[in-house]
């Protein structure tokens, strides 16, 4: 009969199991299968990757659970059955362990961003990871590893639902960069002592990384905690050998950094990807040469005081803020990025708004599905050649934390103050409505921005200087759910946004009872500025109808076009509807955004002339 995990941590080292997806993958599973679920259709496949750890010396069998949470199976459409795939993961592990090893419950990250960055609440989380940690110790498992985890957040959800569901031991493993740091930013010391504070009984690093970089970790956080360690590196970073990935780490050099890990301070050692049972039993062999080290002496390391600084005043930020804050209505005009890497007609449309009066030209992002200039370099070339002010539309679509933070950074040293965070921009439905992969949405752009503009990066460490960006956020008064609309538009807010930018209007009554709507739910706190897209002929106005998603064109105006049909009469016909719709709207909002349908600037400067009559072309 075993003795209690923690009881037999505290006499000697533990030496736990390998990498699962490494053997599955060697054993011809493809990566597009979905691992957990080989629990069900192939279990012997899986027991026997367990028995090669067993006979290779591991201690700890960890089950094949890894993705085993209700958001990462849904991918497969596998929701349903997160209970069965987690509960036959725990009772094959615990067949081979049998009752001299442990079973280690898998729970892995939940493949999503969580608030602030992401649309899914600490609440979510917790009660997904709840559900698989119900089922695995269902299923019998002796303790819950929760590796591989990015977001101090998300580990700490994960660290309440075990605490929810048993009072089995729970080992918490972070993963880490070259710098040592999370992939959010947050160094050793900071989530061990966070993590302790939390009452995870073991904290280690796992995946993502070698063993020195492992090593250098492990040296860190244990300078700051008294708590046992725990270190599974991978086998070194991956090589792609004809279509293979390999790992180049020997199992004599995983060895002698297991070695290092012990004398560090770590009491469970093992592996992850890239390890197999050749790397587990040099592993083994190398701890039954070592006792385990004395009681570490922690070095008081003071805690790092995060400072965030105070975001410039709105005023400050840019023209158009400061446009904004004085309440004298800008005129922006959209540019869309050109075909190829020849922005002259472009500059040449830039420069003519510009001696029009125009304030501001906003740039979409993502237009068509055709090879377009960047919107980022697009507008870095114009606010510098053409001296006009841009706002820069960022989508979330196919762009990670990381590279969003940089853009962002750079964006900032060129010169461009002024962003509207979305998740997707309107231009992009043109292309293919459900494709692309969003890490983060909207409100996490914001929340992103608005760390930058206090000198923090997404994992809250000072950056040494600050940003000053204008903050600006989609509004859609046509939304099918506008309980849902206003619900999303209040996170904004709170994250930090600092002005409203509406989908194109064509009904100013409607856009004024929707904004009476905002008032009564006491978020009408930001300057608005409306879109207007003046229609080109009637088959435009029934693609923007129908077509656009967030866009509505009402039956009067439809019946408009179709009777204008199409030329010059249509067009006509369009810059009126644009004129009368901004006339309408003048009173309800603090600025206009004007379309330029085919590049037609003239088009957009002659609907804003309706505000100032004397004004010519």
């Amino acid at each position: 009969m075993r003795e209690p995990f923690l009881a037999r941590l505290e006499k000697r080292v533990i030496v736990c199991d390998g990498a699962m997806g490494t053997m599955l993958y060697s054993k011809g599973i493809s990566f597009a299968r979905c691992f957990d679920e080989l629990n069900l259709s192939t279990p012997q496949l899986v027991k026997e990757i367990h028995v090669g750890y067993v006979k290779a010396g591991a201690e700890v069998i960890e089950t094949n659970t890894f993705g085993a949470t209700r958001f990462r199976l849904e991918k497969f459409n596998l929701a349903d059955q997160v209970r069965e795939i987690n509960l036959a993961g725990a009772r094959l592990a615990r067949e081979v362990a049998g009752e001299d090893l442990y079973v280690a419950g898998s729970v892995g990250p939940l493949g999503i961003r969580l608030e602030p960055l992401g649309a899914t609440s600490l609440e979510e989380a917790r009660a997904a990871f709840r559900e698989q940690i119900q089922a695995l110790v269902e299923g019998g498992v002796d303790l819950i590893i929760i590796e591989t985890m990015a977001d101090l957040n998300e580990a700490h959800q994960a660290l309440l639902a075990a605490r929810d569901t048993s009072a089995l031991p729970v080992v918490v493993q972070m993963t880490i960069q070259d710098d040592g740091a999370t992939p959010t930013g947050t160094l050793p010391e900071e989530f061990t002592r966070q993590l302790d504070a939390w009452g995870a009984d073991l904290i280690g690093v796992n995946c993502s990384v070698g063993p020195a970089t492992v090593l250098e970790a492990i040296e860190r956080m244990a300078g700051v905690t008294q708590k046992k360690l725990s270190a599974q590196p991978n086998a070194g970073l991956p090589r792609t050998i004809e279509g293979r990935n390999i790992y180049l780490c020997s199992p004599e050099y995983m060895a002698t950094y297991a070695r290092r890990f012990i004398q560090a301070g770590a009491r469970l050692v093992g592996g992850c990807c890239g390890t197999t049972p050749d790397h587990i039993r040099a592993i083994k062999a190398a701890v039954r040469s070592l006792a385990p080290q004395p009681t570490r002496t922690m070095v008081e390391i003071a805690a790092r005081q995060v400072q965030a600084l105070e975001p410039p005043p709105v005023e400050q930020r840019s023209r158009l803020g400061e446009k904004l804050a004085r309440g004298e209505f800008p005129v922006l005009v959209e540019i869309v990025p050109p075909k190829g890497s020849d922005p002259t007609k472009e500059i040449e449309g830039a420069q003519y708004l510009l001696a029009q009066g125009v304030d501001a030209v906003d740039i979409p992002d993502g237009t068509g599905a055709t090879a377009r200039m960047s919107a980022l370099t697009l507008a870095a070339i114009l606010q510098h050649r053409v001296g006009i002010e841009v706002l820069l539309h960022y989508s979330s679509r196919d762009r990670n934390v990381l590279t969003i933070q940089s853009d962002f950074l750079g964006a900032y040293a060129l010169g461009l103050h002024n962003i509207l965070a979305l998740t997707r921009d309107t231009a992009q439905y043109s292309t293919v409505l459900e494709s692309g992969v969003f890490e983060v949405d909207a409100i996490g752009l914001v929340n992103i921005l608005n760390n930058l503009n206090r000198g923090l990066d997404v994992g809250a460490n000072p950056l040494g200087t600050q940003t000053g960006f204008l903050i600006g956020v989609g509004l859609n008064p046509y939304a099918m759910d506008v309980d849902e609309e206003l619900r999303r538009f209040e996170y904004k807010i709170a994250a930090g946004a600092n002005v409203a930018v509406t989908q194109p209007i064509f009904d100013a009554e409607r856009l004024r009872q929707f904004l009476e709507r905002l008032a009564t739910a006491g978020l009408a706190r930001l300057p608005v500025i409306a879109s207007l897209w003046p229609l080109t002929s009637y088959r435009n106005a029934e693609f923007m109808n129908n077509e656009v998603p967030g866009v509505s064109v009402p039956p009067a105006v439809m019946e408009r076009m179709r009777q204008a049909d199409t030329g010059e009469r249509a067009r006509a016909e369009g810059l009126k509807i644009a004129q009368e719709t901004l006339l309408g709207l003048r009173d309800l909002v603090q600025g206009v955004q004007i379309a330029a349908p085919f590049g037609r600037y003239a088009l957009a400067v002659e609907v804003a002339q309706v505000l100032n009559p004397k004004a010519k072309e």
